[in-house]
Parts: structure tokens; C-alpha cells; sequence
């Protein structure tokens, strides 16, 4: 059964949206994407009402509806919340990772130690995310999957790369992917992994936190690091 209109003027734009094509700020404008995708009205009315829950787009009185801009305050949240979405998924697929899934996993961190040598963040950032995937991929929680996925895509739109703002959390994030790895194969409990896993991504938010705020010049209060 094809999608609905609906789900098809969803799809447009979202990924307009992630790809950058409709940045923070841009009004769309539904007699224009009606007339440039040939989908009526009312499904696009429909797929923003979805974005706007969603948190992608805003629906102002009087403007109509704009992509959303995002601040350092929503990355700190993304990633608090993907912290503990994805610990969780990564403790559920660990279990169900077989050796060639754990190799696959060590020759991307491998690949991202390269291409921080080679100063190559675009490809980092792209290693990065595959390597999260194939840690989760085993999850067969589907709703928890599609959290994951989601937040994943938020916390690449609003910082495309968080390395540029934290000098040296790059590196700390392929010798913490060696140590996750370690666990895994070293069959730990599902809490020693999740625990790991969570508090990888609350390093680079510490990280990312501590330098914009050196930046700001003050010191982050402890509930930023929290």
C-alpha cells in the first residue's frame, strides 16, 4: 500500500529539513510546497502539525510555520535523553552482537581514529554514527529503535559536529568506544553496559558543556554536567 499524502509530505520535509535544504529559521510556506510537489493543502497542514510535536518546526500566529532553532540548551537536552535511550538499546543488542558484529564495530572506531589523524570531522562524524547503529542494531525493542533514531537525527541538526566545540573529545570518544567494546565481549551484566553506554554520551556533553562555557568565560554549574 503506497503512503498516505500525508506521510509523503512528512517525508519531504523532514529530510529537507535534516539535509539542511530548509535551515533553523526557514517559514514554510504551504501554497508553495503544494505547488512544487503537486500535494494539496491539507497534508501538508497535517505532516507540520506532526513536526511541530515533534519538535522540528514552529507554528507561529500571524508567520505560519518555520523550522525551529535550536540553542545549546536543546543539545544538552538531546543528549541527555539519548544517553539513556541509547544505553538502553546498546545493554538490549549486546547480547545478541555476534563476533563478526563486534569486528564490523572495531574496524569503524579504527576507521575514525584515521580520519581524525587525516582532520577529517565530516567523515568522524559519519564513522561515529554507524558505530552507534551497529551497537543498537540488535535491539528488538522497535519503539525504543525509532526514539533512538530520532534523537540521533535532532542532535545532528542542531550541532552537525559537537567535536569542533570540544578539542581533544574526539579522541576520547574512540578510546571510550574501545572500552565499550571490551565489555560486550567480555560478556558484562546488562546494567555494567547500559551504565558504559550512558555515560559516554555524558562525556561529550561535559565536554561540549565545559568548553562553551570557558568560551562564555564562567565555570558550568553542576547541574549543566548532571
Amino acid at each position: 500500500m503506497p503512503p498516505s499524502k500525508a506521510e509523503q509530505s512528512y517525508v519531504i520535509l523532514k529530510a529537507r529539513i535534516m539535509d539542511g535544504t530548509y535551515g533553523p529559521g526557514y517559514r514554510l510556506v504551504i501554497d508553495q510546497l503544494a505547488r512544487e510537489h503537486g500535494i494539496s493543502s491539507v497534508p501538508w497542514r497535517e505532516s507540520l502539525r506532526r513536526l511541530e510535536a515533534e519538535g522540528w518546526v514552529d507554528i507561529i500566529q500571524n508567520v505560519g510555520a518555520v523550522v525551529r532553532t535550536f540553542d545549546a540548551h536543546a543539545f544538552e537536552r538531546t543528549i541527555r535523553l539519548l544517553s539513556r535511550l541509547e544505553g538502553l538499546a546498546t545493554s538490549l543488542s549486546a547480547p545478541h552482537l555476534t563476533a563478526d558484529d563486534l569486528a564490523a564495530a572495531r574496524s569503524l572506531n579504527e576507521q575514525m581514529g584515521e580520519a581524525l589523524a587525516n582532520l577529517d570531522t565530516n567523515l568522524f562524524g559519519v564513522l561515529n554514527r554507524r558505530f552507534h547503529q551497529l551497537l543498537c542494531s540488535k535491539c528488538d525493542d522497535d519503539r525504543l529503535n525509532d526514539l533512538v533514531t530520532n534523537e540521533w537525527a535532532r542532535l545532528d541538526f542542531i550541532r552537525r559536529s559537537a567535536y569542533w566545540y570540544a578539542p581533544g573529545r574526539a579522541q576520547a570518544s574512540v578510546v571510550e568506544h574501545g572500552e565499550l567494546l571490551d565489555l560486550i565481549e567480555s560478556g558484562a551484566d546488562a546494567d555494567t553496559i547500559e551504565t558504559a553506554a550512558r555515560q559516554h554520551e555524558v562525556n561529550t556533553l561535559a565536554a561540549v558543556t565545559t568548553y562553551d562555557a570557558a568560551l562564555a568565560g564562567h565555570a558550568p554549574s553542576e547541574s549543566e554536567l548532571a
